[in-house]
């Protein structure tokens, strides 16, 4: 069953583990730093779709708070960017049929991701600029998914209604902070199991999902 975007005025696509096979990278990395330091056991479903901070955090909590933030958050970065160096910068399965599809169609869309600005130009340069009318990253909202503020900020920076939007996700964090705007969701799952819910639309993967020409409404 295909998935067509052309009955919604903009498009708001996630990042790592959606567009990117980043967040694969991300998890390694982390628990092979939490590792090192003796950390107690973690659970993955901790840290998938959680901005730095957030993994700061649990990282620290596991740890016992032997070691401070700053430098959870250089040995974490330093261990990720050895990953991304080691394997490069992986596309998700029918990404760029996606992205070449939004843009030929001049759908409006705008990246939103709990990276920070840093990494998702590095990324941006993978992806294709011009695709995104906006990005909004973890350095952009002082509140991350799954609170809906970074949704809501990217529906209001194309000034398009947040139930006039499909928004594209991986994880529960993300599909619980565009919901919470407001958003109808695609859900295209990777590393985490993901339910069906009211306006959710779960496939396998984004090659399930055709652009059309979007017909705006406002």
């Amino acid at each position: 069953m295909l998935f067509d975007l052309g009955a919604f005025d903009a498009v708001l696509l996630d990042m790592d583990g959606t567009l990117v096979d980043t967040e694969s990278l991300w998890i390694e990395a982390v628990l092979g730093v939490a590792a090192e330091l003796g950390a107690d056991p973690l659970d993955q479903a901790q840290v998938i779709g959680g901005t730095v901070a957030g993994i700061v955090a649990v990282v620290g909590a596991a740890t016992g708070g032997r070691y401070a933030a700053a430098d959870l958050d250089r040995w974490i970065d330093r261990a990720v960017k050895r990953r991304v160096a080691e394997v490069g910068v992986r596309l998700r399965p029918g990404a760029r049929r996606l992205l070449d599809g939004l843009s030929a169609a001049g759908v409006p869309c705008a990246l939103v991701t709990s990276s920070g600005r840093a990494d998702t130009e590095f990324i941006l340069d993978v992806l294709g600029r011009a695709v995104f009318a906006h990005t909004v990253t973890a350095d952009d909202v002082p509140r991350h998914k799954p609170d809906p503020l970074p949704y809501a900020t990217a529906a209001a920076l194309l000034g398009v209604d947040p139930a006039r939007c499909v928004a594209i996700e991986d994880s529960l964090a993300g599909l619980a902070a565009a919901e919470g705007a407001g958003c109808t969701t695609v859900a295209v799952p990777h590393l985490q199991d993901i339910p069906d819910a009211p306006r959710r639309h779960v496939l396998t993967s984004l090659e399930m999902i055709t652009v059309t020409a979007v017909k705006v409404t406002r």
